[in-house]
């Protein structure tokens, strides 16, 4: 298996989000509206390049491997977060229609995920690839999307239920159809979770993904 997969960052900026990436030699990041991630190539890499990718103030997060930051960096302790896949396609359950998201779809996709899960989303999020929903009386009750990638592997995320359709299975029906799109073209759908978020943790194991890896997550920021 790739061991782009213990850097997903560095490997989806250096290959299919090459076109958002500021980068500087070994190191790379997203602009912050669109994503909070930053990386590096290998733990030992020159982080003094962090200084061209990102701007004093700015707030972001390594997922992968991080350097030895100077001092006008503030640095919190990495924690490992789960990393799972999924190598078959995933049995489809029946539900309502599920349709591909597009401009028109953002101003209800913001709305939701800020009152689910706000945590990773910036307002350009949407770029990094597809997204799907569910419409139940015109309201958008559950979202998925595609968030890094790299050949031969994508990201499931943002996977969103609003509250008011939970236990209906629309989560679980959208993870089906894009798992098995990833797969049907020769890719690995991989998503990360936290080791705290049991529920969702729960779900993605119930449906099909196995676990791969605990991944470091480490929250930093530039302060001068």
């Amino acid at each position: 298996m790739s061991l782009s997969l213990d850097n997903p960052v560095w490997a989806s900026l250096a290959s299919l989000h090459a076109g958002f990436a500021r980068r500087s030699g070994a190191a790379a990041s997203y602009p912050p509206q669109v994503a909070p991630f930053v990386a590096v190539e290998t733990p030992d890499a020159d982080a003094a390049a962090l200084d061209t990718v990102v701007e004093p103030g700015e707030n972001v997060l390594f997922v992968g491997p991080s350097p030895q930051l100077p001092p006008h960096w503030q640095a919190g302790e990495a924690v490992a977060i789960a990393q799972m896949v999924c190598e078959r396609p995933l049995q489809m359950p029946d539900g309502p229609a599920i349709t591909a998201l597009d401009d028109a779809d953002t101003a209800d996709v913001l709305d939701l995920i800020a009152r689910v899960y706000p945590h990773y989303f910036r307002p350009r999020t949407v770029e990094m690839g597809r997204y799907f929903g569910i419409r139940i009386d015109g309201r958008l009750a559950a979202i998925i999307g595609e968030r890094m990638g790299f050949p031969g592997h994508r990201e499931l995320s943002a996977i969103c239920t609003d509250p008011a359709f939970l236990g209906r299975g629309l989560a679980r029906r959208l993870m089906a159809h894009l798992t098995n799109d990833i797969l049907a073209s020769q890719a690995l759908p991989f998503l990360h979770v936290s080791h705290q978020n049991a529920r969702a943790k729960a779900l993605y194991e119930h449906v099909g993904f196995r676990f791969r890896a605990d991944i470091p997550l480490r929250e930093a920021r530039r302060t001068g």
